[in-house]
Parts: C-alpha cells; structure tokens; sequence
C-alpha cells in the first residue's frame, strides 16, 4: 500500500507561510490614489453689510452709542440668531441695529471646501453728525 508522502513543513509553518503569501499577494496592487489636499479654511466674509440707518430724531437729539450684536452667519451666507450681547444703553438704537443686520449677506466660513455656520460679535456704533443737519431745526420748530 502507498502512503501518502508527509509534508517537511508542519501545520504552524504552512498558516505562517500561506499568511505571508497572502500579505504579499495583498500589496501587489495598484498604489492607493493620492488625496487631493485639504483646502484651507475660510473665516467668514462681509459681501452686503450696509450700517442700520441713523434716524434722523436721534441724531439731531445727539443720541449715540454702540451696540455689540452676536450673530450666526449660516451656511447660506444669511445671519441668523442675532441678539444684543452689550446694549448701546438706548432700547432704540439697540432695535435699529438688530433690525439693520437682517439682510445682511456674508460669504460663510469653510472648513475642507464646506460652508459652516460661524459666530461672530459685530460693533455698531451710532454716532450724531460734527454739524448738526438743517433738518434738525425744523424737528425742533415742530416740537
């Protein structure tokens, strides 16, 4: 009766070198596509910011102040969330400014080529004319 012939090599070093094999085999492919770069982040920018309008009444009173508002510029550019983070100390010129910043346009934030909704603290200051305008004196004739 013939037996079969036995392997020199014993079971561990055939799962050692079927495993090899297998490793090599495994890198014999085509190297990986290299990645495009990273595009470098953008920080938000003004494209439509025109400042809240003056009211005249409030110029010619010489009302002034600054008023800082918070905002989130999203995605699409528009600001949303926007409050009064330091009141001007006029409730009037703290409204126009909230009001004045609602069609403002932004170009938005990016992070890897993305658009991102970004935070941001913007200053308005309200500050009455050096020359009082003609306009004021006939307010002060009609009062």
């Amino acid at each position: 009766m013939h037996q079969p012939a036995r392997s020199s090599l014993t079971r561990a070093a055939q799962l050692a070198l079927a495993t090899c094999i297998a490793v090599l085999v495994a890198g014999c492919g085509d190297p990986p596509a290299p990645q495009a770069p990273a595009a470098p982040p953008t920080q938000v920018a003004a494209v439509k910011t025109p400042p809240p309008v003056y009211p005249l009444e409030l110029a010619c009173q010489g009302v002034s102040g600054t008023v800082t508002l918070t905002l989130n510029v999203g995605v699409d550019g528009r600001p949303s969330a926007v409050r009064v983070s330091q009141g001007s100390g006029n409730d009037a010129l703290d409204r126009i400014a909230l009001d004045g910043v609602q069609d403002w346009e932004f170009r938005p934030a990016t992070r890897n080529g993305v658009a991102i909704e970004q935070r941001m603290e913007v200053p308005l200051n309200f500050r009455p004319p050096q020359v009082r305008p003609a306009e004021c004196f006939a307010l002060d004739a009609g009062t």
